[in-house]
């Protein structure tokens, strides 16, 4: 029994000075799992699981794998800080997220506060680097003042002449990006003949489309979502309207389809040159493809969050975030949609946007 006794504790101290195992690094995704815009979300995970089961593959990071976390906003601000600061309790060290700019600007100041690197891929409203609240702070999108310019210039050259009206929802994405086009166009000479405000997650926008009938509005310029923007289109077709729809990159998923189906045909929209599109992408589009996945709208963008977020990491040698932050700013990013820098806004330097065309059910570069 003594010597039973004297073999236990001998275990025991030996378990006690063994090297403990590494433990997991905790990262998330964060955006709209739930709700009007879930299908971003689910763009979001989808390029954030393919990163992570990359990057483990490949070994991890620093000798350690991640281990993935998921957060549902809702697009919510509220509910996007509560998801932030659930992180924040999970020792999380990255987010790549939020996809709603009024998400990821409050967010932000969480991320700031408990000091975790945060990289956006879809929010482009100014405000959430030009007013970051920390260091910390990147995106791997444009920004609403680049994208507003691209289009109200291409309003005022394509459309003049023409009776064009601005509507948004409110939201901070939706009123920034409504601003910043009508600014663009004015300035090239154009004025609109109308500017008017909806409620997002309505039904019935008739009111707005009876408006916009009896101002003989040729051209709509619409700040907002896909749900909005899907059943305005349908609307207006009900009351014999062809008014064209013109929007932003909140219309890059094949859902804005599934609500307006043939109504939709012809509706314009801003995005980034379509990532699925460049060389360096081929065979990570043929792997999501595979896995019966559309790699549309920000499902690259996601991807491209983690393959920056590794780069700095490695070069920083740490994932102390001052560190990974300045390594970001130094490091030259080899991603799928190419190479690129961030500025000391935290924001890339990326193509500029390009005009693309819903018909027959995709979207499709014009120009």
């Amino acid at each position: 029994m003594r010597k039973f006794a004297l073999s236990a504790l001998a275990l025991s101290v030996g378990l006690a000075f063994a090297a403990p195992a590494r433990a997991d690094m905790n990262v998330a995704v964060v955006g709209p799992l739930t709700g009007g815009y879930a299908s971003f979300g689910e763009q979001m995970k989808a390029g954030a699981e393919l990163a992570v089961e990359d990057i483990n593959a490949a070994g991890g990071i620093l000798g350690q794998k991640l281990k993935l976390f998921t957060g549902d906003d809702a697009c919510d601000p509220k509910q996007a800080v509560a998801v932030a600061n659930k992180l924040a309790g999970d020792k999380v060290v990255f987010v790549a997220g939020h996809f709603c700019s009024g998400s990821s600007i409050p967010a932000s100041a969480v991320y700031a506060e408990e000091n975790i690197l945060q990289i956006s891929p879809a929010s482009t409203n100014p405000k959430f680097t030009d007013e970051r609240p920390g260091g910390n702070i990147f995106r791997v999108c444009g920004r609403d003042d680049q994208q507003g310019s691209v289009a109200g210039a291409y309003l005022a050259k394509n459309f003049s002449g023409k009776k064009i009206a601005f509507v948004h929802d409110k939201q901070a994405y939706s009123k920034g990006l409504a601003d910043e086009t009508r600014k663009a166009m004015n300035a090239s000479g154009l004025k609109e003949v109308m500017n008017e405000t909806v409620t997002p997650g309505e039904k019935d926008y008739n009111a707005l489309v009876s408006k916009l009938k009896q101002a003989k509005v040729d051209i709509l310029y619409y700040g907002g979502y896909h749900p909005e923007a899907g059943l305005i289109v349908r609307q207006m077709r009900s009351q014999g309207m062809g008014t064209k729809l013109i929007s932003g990159d909140a219309l890059v998923t094949a859902d804005y389809w599934k609500i307006t189906g043939d109504a939709g045909e012809g509706t314009l929209m801003t995005f980034s040159p379509d990532p699925r599109k460049n060389p360096n992408a081929a065979a990570l589009v043929k792997r999501f493809r595979d896995k019966k996945i559309e790699p549309e709208g920000y499902v690259l963008y996601s991807y491209v969050a983690f393959q920056a977020w590794k780069q700095a990491v490695e070069k920083a040698g740490s994932i102390d975030t001052d560190k990974v932050a300045k390594a970001l700013h130094s490091i030259n990013v080899n991603s799928v949609i190419g190479k690129f820098t961030f500025d000391k806004k935290g924001d890339p330097s990326l193509p500029p946007y390009a005009f693309f065309k819903w018909s027959k059910g995709n979207y499709e570069q014009i120009n």
